[in-house]
C-alpha cells in the first residue's frame, strides 16, 4: 500500500491551479523558474515557493546551472497517486458491476 504520506504530498501538490500549470508546462521539458514565472504573472518568489512545494512531493526536481534554476518533472510523476486511483477505481468497478447485476435479475424476475 502506498505511504499515507507521500500521498498526502501528492494531492496537497496537486490542489493548485498554479502547481498544476507549471507540471503541464514542465511535461514539454525542463524549463528556468522565470521562463515559468513570466507567463503567471507571479514572482520569482512566489513561483519559486510552488517549486518548493512540488519537490517535497518529489514531482519536480532543481539543478542550479550557473546562475539559473531549471525545474524538470521528477522521479515521482504521479505514480503513487495513480496506483491509488486504480485502486479505488477497481473496487468501484467491481460494486458497479454487483449493482448492475442486481438490477438485472430483479428486472428479468419482474418480466416472468
Amino acid at each position: 500500500m502506498v505511504q499515507q504520506e507521500v500521498l498526502d504530498r501528492t494531492f496537497s501538490a496537486l490542489a493548485d491551479v498554479t502547481r498544476r500549470d507549471i507540471l503541464t508546462r514542465l511535461g514539454a521539458g525542463p524549463a528556468s523558474i522565470t521562463a515559468l514565472a513570466e507567463p503567471t504573472g507571479f514572482t520569482l518568489t512566489g513561483v519559486k515557493k510552488h517549486i518548493q512545494v512540488l519537490e517535497d512531493a518529489l514531482l519536480v526536481t532543481t539543478e542550479k546551472v550557473g546562475r539559473t534554476r531549471v525545474c524538470r518533472l521528477g522521479p515521482n510523476r504521479l505514480e503513487d497517486a495513480v496506483q491509488w486511483i486504480e485502486l479505488y477505481r477497481r473496487l468501484w468497478e467491481r460494486r458497479l458491476d454487483g449493482i448492475e447485476s442486481y438490477l438485472e435479475k430483479k428486472r428479468k424476475g419482474t418480466q416472468a
